[in-house]
């Protein structure tokens, strides 16, 4: 077993506008981006689970072969910047994602 965050090059999130939340996980070739694609860790249940949200409001999950990398689009329980909301950018959302252990042996 590995955390994502030890099998990707980096694991970030940020804004994608007021309501929504994009996290992006980059791999360090495409021998390590092909395997875990293949190994299909990551559905919309999963990230829910993750993120204590409902698996609709995981918007998407998309693979990004140019770059070796996924991008998983969430809504926001709370507008960037609303009352009680704590991370106005949306730049610490990614660790329970980088957290995340799935099988993956050397």
């Amino acid at each position: 077993m590995k955390t994502i965050g030890e099998i990707a090059t980096f694991v970030t999130s940020k804004n994608a506008g007021p309501f929504l939340l994009t996290l992006d996980i980059v791999f360090p070739d495409a021998v390590t981006y092909r395997r875990f694609n293949a190994q299909r860790p990551l559905d919309r249940e999963t990230v829910a689970r993750l993120y204590g949200i409902r698996p609709e409001d995981v918007l998407r999950i998309v693979e990004f072969d140019p770059a070796y990398a996924i991008k998983v689009t969430l809504r926001r329980p709370w507008g960037s910047g609303a009352v009680g909301e704590t991370d106005v950018y949306g730049a610490q959302q990614h660790v329970p994602l980088m957290q995340h252990a799935i099988e993956w042996d050397d």
